[in-house]
């Protein structure tokens, strides 16, 4: 037979947390807790820069096109205006009478767009800046264009602009800027 031996019972330890521990774990809890939430703050950033980006870069692309196809479509260049608040350039489509006027309000940051028959629309808003330059018809033989003052030379139009939006309230690093030169085609 096998002789059996009491089990000696310990006695029962108070498991209580002491300053220090209690110290150290809110410490490195705050720690943790920091980290977090900078990693979810850049998140945020992140993704609202890159919703600006695909908003900038859509309202743009569609205000060229809409620009373009009037500039292309135009025989004549009626008048520019090149000082501030308010720069405009209107122009002319012989063929079938209608008028187009871009016009840029620099206070509002915004460009519009009015055209005969048709309700003003506003293609860029948060446009910070606006330009554009007319070049007429000959260029040199390494296709530099010469710049004009005179519409009735003008051929070819340089457009510029830069169009930005906040993140959180901040204006960050999120701009788009587009630059195009469009050629009168229907100007005799």
């Amino acid at each position: 037979m096998s002789r059996r031996f009491p089990i000696p019972i310990r006695p029962r330890r108070s498991h209580s947390v002491t300053l220090v521990e209690f110290l150290i774990t809110m410490g490195l809890a705050s720690i943790v807790l920091t980290v977090v939430a900078f990693l979810f703050i850049s998140g945020l950033r992140s993704f609202a820069g890159l919703g600006n980006y695909a908003q900038l870069t859509g309202q743009s692309r569609q205000s060229l096109d809409l620009m373009s196809r009037d500039v292309r479509e135009a025989t004549q260049i009626i008048d520019a205006h090149t000082n501030l608040p308010i720069r405009w350039l209107t122009l002319t489509n012989a063929s079938d009478g209608t008028t187009t006027k871009l016009t840029w309000d620099s206070s509002a940051g915004t460009l519009t767009r009015s055209k005969t028959g048709q309700p003003v629309r506003t293609n860029l808003t948060g446009c910070s800046r606006w330009t554009f330059s007319l070049y007429q018809r000959t260029p040199t033989n390494n296709w530099i264009f010469y710049g004009t003052t005179n519409n009735g030379l003008c051929k070819l139009i340089n457009l510029s602009w830069k169009c930005s939006r906040t993140i959180l309230g901040r204006k960050l690093n999120t701009e788009e800027v587009t630059t195009a030169q469009i050629v009168l085609r229907n100007k005799p």
